[in-house]
């Protein structure tokens, strides 16, 4: 394969990763505006849509972490912490482990939102699956098994 395969090959990988993106990005706000019962999700941006899944998933982060995660400066993520503090959103509270850091955790009501804003994705995905039917959707899933490892791995030597 040429570098020009692989360049297209990659690109194509990148804007159809990107519509998919776009798409889970344009339900979920949708989903947080129905979903929502106070205004919570009500405006949310997308980087505060992302930090909550990504605190979500690891279910408690420092804002170091948080913020290497992000790839942002810990006073910007302090920051945004804060405006889903305000919102109910998240929680402060201190480590277990260490007294002087602090644990951000999504708060049991904005996770049961998010559960039902995740029923809604995942809805969207099943639409998805059964379109490109059970082959190609075996063949994504192998592919996507396989990236996973790759990730994985890097993640783990980064």
């Amino acid at each position: 394969m040429t570098d020009q395969d692989v360049l297209n090959r990659a690109r194509y990988i990148f804007t159809t990763g990107r519509m998919i993106h776009d798409r889970i990005m344009r339900i979920s706000t949708g989903a947080c505006m129905s979903t929502a019962k106070n205004d919570r999700f009500g405006e949310l941006s997308a980087p505060q849509m992302n930090m909550l899944m990504m605190i979500r998933v690891r279910e408690a982060v420092s804002v170091t972490e948080l913020a290497a995660l992000l790839n942002v400066s810990p006073p910007s993520v302090s920051t945004m912490v804060d405006r889903l503090v305000e919102r109910g959103l998240l929680t402060r509270t201190p480590s277990d482990q260490d007294r002087r850091k602090v644990v951000i955790r999504v708060t049991p009501d904005a996770l049961k939102d998010i559960a039902q804003v995740e029923e809604i994705i995942l809805g969207s995905f099943v639409e998805l699956v059964d379109a490109v039917g059970p082959e190609t959707t075996k063949k994504w899933c192998e592919v996507l098994q396989q990236i996973k490892r790759v990730l994985e791995k890097n993640q783990l030597s980064a």
